[in-house]
């Protein structure tokens, strides 16, 4: 197959739109379904950072993808009690899960609602364990390098048949420059091959030079995953998963915050009032997400004012007060946060810390260098300048 024609590029005005390969055959195969231009973005830039999380790491590894930016990655470390809970693994049967279901139902969790409608990618064979997990999920589509026959068999009965399902060649290896049209003007650079490594990670500039296993393991984590996310971005990883995502800001306090948001709440989703959360029978997992974000937030005294809670949960739920939350993510430690770019000012560590970071992997290269180490000192917080940026647009 040298070209594949798409429905509409972009938007549905954007009219007529293809992929295709200039020399050679295109390194996939649509099993199932129609892609789109959009899908097939996310499903390249999804399947790179997944084959080179496997890479690094060894383990299987699965992305979640939204507007060309992951919402979630991650390795495929076992699931505790809780996170089979906060993740919605009830659907499975009660046996040891896969690595790549792991991997996946990992990557899903890091930020459900924004996980919603996502394309999936897998380094790994899907087998029939994540395909059932897929099933109960909204997604677009999915692109691994192989698929079961019982994993191929469910998928094909998601969105009334039309699920998409790509197969990519795992040997696939891109031309070395890369070219691509804006407003008819042809840019063109060298394939982005950096390999991301422990090597990268020996400049540690604070005081505390205390670099865990599990913390390197974080740091490749997170700069594999910003160097598919659209820039600004930041990211946070706890266990060899993203427990926040900040991506396409203009500002690097923004990406830091945004990013800081999102682990706090998944944090938050972990609290005892939200496990113990009663919903009424019948509930789409999708609108027991978002009862879960709202009931986190600070609208949900609204809501208990306007009775709309009778209709997401059986009974009526105390609520989470501010000195609760607060004192629930001030108990987060261990974290990891990674920057595709220098931070240029210490409050981006100052923020960092509040949800719980003790490492940080970013290029260095500020004139506020010192400011920035400063901070980190204050808080014993080890800092490992990579010097490499990973802007991606």
């Amino acid at each position: 197959m040298t070209e594949l024609e798409l429905k509409y590029g972009c938007n549905p005005n954007q009219k007529p739109s293809r992929i295709y390969m200039e020399e050679g055959e295109l390194p996939i195969k649509v099993l199932n379904g129609r892609p789109g231009y959009i899908n097939f973005m996310d499903a390249f830039n999804s399947w790179q950072l997944v084959r080179e999380l496997k890479a690094a790491t060894g383990m299987a590894s699965a992305a979640s993808f939204k507007h060309v930016s992951p919402a979630g990655a991650a390795i495929g470390n076992p699931l505790s009690d809780v996170e089979k809970q906060i993740y919605f693994t009830d659907t499975l049967p009660d046996e040891e899960l896969s690595p790549i279901a792991c991997a996946y139902i990992r990557a899903r969790g890091a930020d459900r609602l924004c996980s919603y409608g996502d394309w999936v990618a897998l380094s790994d064979e899907c087998d029939a364990q994540t395909a059932t997990y897929l099933k109960y999920e909204v997604s677009d589509g999915i692109i691994a390098p192989s698929y079961s026959d019982e994993a191929l068999e469910i998928l094909k009965t998601k969105r009334k048949g039309g699920y998409t399902v790509i197969q990519i060649d795992p040997t696939y290896e891109p031309a070395p420059i890369e070219r691509r049209n804006i407003f008819g003007i042809t840019f063109e650079q060298g394939h982005n091959n950096l390999k991301i490594d422990e090597n990268m990670l020996t400049n540690i500039v604070t005081e505390n030079k205390e670099l865990p296993k599990q913390a390197k393991l974080d740091m490749i984590v997170s700069l594999i995953t910003l160097k598919y996310t659209q820039s600004n971005s930041v990211c946070y990883v706890k266990n060899g998963q993203t427990i926040g995502v900040g991506a396409g800001q203009q500002s690097r306090i923004h990406c830091t915050r945004l990013a800081g948001n999102k682990a706090d709440n998944w944090m938050l989703r972990q609290h005892p009032k939200v496990l113990g959360l009663q919903f009424v029978d019948g509930i789409r997992r999708p609108d027991r997400d978002n009862a879960i974000d709202v009931f986190i937030s600070d609208e949900y005294e609204d809501v208990l004012a306007d009775g709309v809670w009778q209709t997401k949960f059986k009974v009526k739920p105390e609520p989470l007060t501010r000195e609760e939350k607060k004192a629930w993510i001030a108990t987060q430690s261990g974290v990891t946060v990674g920057s595709d770019a220098f931070f240029p000012f210490g409050d981006n560590v100052e923020r960092a810390k509040k949800s719980g970071v003790a490492y940080i992997a970013q290029p260095g290269g500020s004139i506020r260098d010192d400011h920035v180490i400063d901070t980190c000192n204050k808080y014993g917080i080890v800092m490992s300048f990579t010097g490499i940026r990973l802007f991606h647009h």
